[in-house]
């Protein structure tokens, strides 16, 4: 538990990095089965203009170009909130074994406000995408939910 703490702050100080760069405060990273981080991204809805680009889709993009895909069940994918439905299908056809994530969509929905016109949040839990699907999708969380939350004080205003 103390490694997914780690990585998932690892996740979060992504998130911050993507606020930083004009974006939504979102990050993910992933890790292969050595415990090792293989790549990271954030949330590029704004910058991109392209409202799929969040930082769990971005990563997926990534993974699938380059690492195998039979090898995908064994990373894991720390994100900095919990998947929304979208990411979490990609996720899911992605083949990624395992997510670590910090804030609830719940949590979100409590900052950002019902209906907001930059993220009108699903609330939707990734784990119930993923236990739609027939492979299993390990999720933990939510974590570190107070540390998660910070990138977005004020962001949403």
């Amino acid at each position: 538990m103390n490694k997914d703490l780690e990585l998932l702050r690892r996740a979060i100080a992504v998130s911050n990095e993507a606020r930083n760069n004009g974006n939504h405060p979102f990050g993910a990273i992933l890790v292969n089965s050595d415990g090792e981080i293989v790549l990271e991204a954030e949330n590029t809805v704004i910058t991109e203009n392209d409202v799929t680009n969040h930082a769990e889709t971005n990563l997926v993009r990534l993974a699938s170009r380059s690492i195998p895909h039979d090898q995908l069940p064994s990373h894991t994918l720390y994100t900095s909130c919990e998947p929304c439905a979208m990411c979490a299908g990609a996720i899911y056809w992605a083949g990624i074994g395992r997510v670590v994530y910090g804030l609830a969509e719940t949590g979100l929905l409590e900052i950002t406000g019902s209906g907001h016109p930059e993220n009108p949040t699903l609330t939707h839990p990734c784990r119930l995408v993923f236990a739609a699907g027939g492979r299993p999708t390990e999720v933990t969380g939510p974590l570190l939910e107070e540390e998660a939350a910070r990138p977005h004080a004020g962001f949403w205003a």
